[in-house]
């Protein structure tokens, strides 16, 4: 989650009952003053560490690696989200979450060691290149990418833009490789994506939330109304499988969306009075159609939220299986030199009062899909609570889980999942899906 703050950090000192002190005021202190040279006493050995490090390992340091290996180190042993950023993972991070980048404009993946377009984007350098969805891409400026982790790929492939970058495409069906010469632009990602489904039902993609998402959505909102007809349009299938999350005010705003208005999440941090709600205001803009909402494995974070607050609200029926269960909210606060400290500051509760932490958010309706034997066992997340370090839940009853598969087949034919979503929404298996609780958010 994207929120810039000032942290103001304090101590808190609890009483202590059934004790008597003579001079309460004196202990505390000394209980401060002991605990202050403790610390003081780890940071004069961090120093001498350093120290020696800089003098006497074989080959000579870069001090600014060991100080920003030695932050990453302190804030990594929190917790799994909690990291420094220097200023390239700053900027990195800036760029993701506002939904534009300079870059070649292509959607890639990586498949066995093998950088792979999935598709180009409308009217990018890519897509004017005459790039192709199926082509691989096998050496950025003569440098050869093939068993590059997909982030060191994308490393190489974006830029500032106006720089000139030749791809080495590998084409299908093609015998030899051959060079694609492209000028690197502003490419922005479409995070929300729409189109019918039939006649009369709109599907609405979302793949993360970035500073777009509210926008891309309203588009796609009007788009479907003016493409479908509100009078002829069922419903609509909000697909959040796969979305790792994104910006808490943008999932307020989808929420709000949907919702109209009411509360969508509340944030807990360590001391009592650190909580704080957030509510939607302004009008269902689907006025009040039904909703089926996807969720996966791979659903996380930003997307969570926005599943809870539509099942809390009973705005709509979750479908599929059982999110990632990321229920902590991390603030980012530039620091000197560029950098940035992403801390976890805090829990979010559903309007519910539940945790999704460590547990994930579970649908109403339970629909699997048919997973390839060569995927099986590698479609699987084995969500929040698999993550070494992770924030525990704080439910009463303790109880962890979260993930599952996040496999989606590209072919929507074999969605078994949309395929489910489409027959609710038309009301040709109302039966065979929905229990009797859920039944409000369809038709009858």
């Amino acid at each position: 989650m994207k929120k810039l703050s000032i942290l103001l950090c304090g101590v808190a000192l609890g009483a202590m009952a059934t004790v008597a002190v003579t001079h309460p005021q004196l202990l505390l202190v000394g209980h401060a003053r002991a605990a202050d040279s403790d610390v003081y006493k780890q940071l004069n050995l961090f120093g001498d560490v350093f120290e020696h490090v800089r003098d006497d390992y074989v080959e000579k340091p870069d001090d600014s690696k060991l100080v920003a290996a030695a932050l990453d180190g302190m804030l990594t042993s929190l917790d799994p989200h909690s990291n420094y950023m220097d200023a390239k993972s700053f900027q990195d991070m800036q760029e993701q979450t506002s939904g534009q980048f300079g870059g070649i404009g292509a959607e890639v993946s990586a498949e066995n060691g093998v950088i792979k377009i999935v598709s180009p984007i409308d009217d990018s350098p890519a897509a004017k290149a005459g790039v192709l969805a199926g082509d691989s891409i096998i050496a950025v400026d003569g440098v050869s990418i093939q068993g590059m982790t997909l982030e060191q790929a994308v490393a190489k492939l974006r830029g500032p833009i106006h720089t000139p970058v030749i791809l080495k495409i590998q084409r299908p069906g093609k015998t030899d490789p051959f060079d694609v010469k492209l000028i690197r632009d502003i490419v922005k990602v479409a995070s929300v994506n729409s189109r019918k489904l039939g006649d009369d039902i709109g599907y609405i993609r979302i793949s993360q939330f970035t500073e777009q998402t509210f926008d891309g959505l309203k588009k796609s909102l009007d788009k479907l109304n003016k493409d479908i007809g509100k009078d002829k349009l069922k419903g609509y299938v909000v697909d959040l499988r796969d979305d790792p999350g994104g910006l808490l005010d943008q999932a307020i705003a989808v929420s709000g969306a949907f919702l109209g208005r009411g509360e969508v999440v509340t944030t807990r941090g360590r001391n009592p009075d650190d909580v704080q709600r957030f509510t939607a205001s302004g009008t269902d803009l689907t006025g009040g159609k039904p909703l089926i909402v996807l969720v996966n494995g791979g659903s996380a974070s930003a997307s969570e939220i926005v599943a809870g607050a539509l099942q809390d609200h009973r705005r709509a029926t979750i479908l599929g299986t059982r999110s990632f269960g990321k229920g902590s909210v991390q603030t980012i606060i530039p620091l000197q030199g560029d950098g940035a400290l992403r801390l976890t500051t805090a829990r979010y509760y559903t309007p519910s009062g539940r945790s999704i932490q460590a547990k994930g958010i579970e649908p109403e309706i339970v629909v699997t899909e048919n997973v390839p034997a060569d995927l099986k066992g590698q479609d699987e997340t084995h969500g929040e609570a698999g993550l070494k370090g992770h924030l525990a839940n704080p439910g009463d009853d303790k109880s962890e889980e979260g993930g599952s598969s996040a496999y989606v087949p590209a072919d929507e034919k074999d969605d078994t999942q949309l395929q489910a979503a489409i027959k609710l929404l038309e009301g040709t298996q109302k039966s065979a899906y929905f229990p009797p609780d859920a039944k409000a958010a369809i038709p009858n």
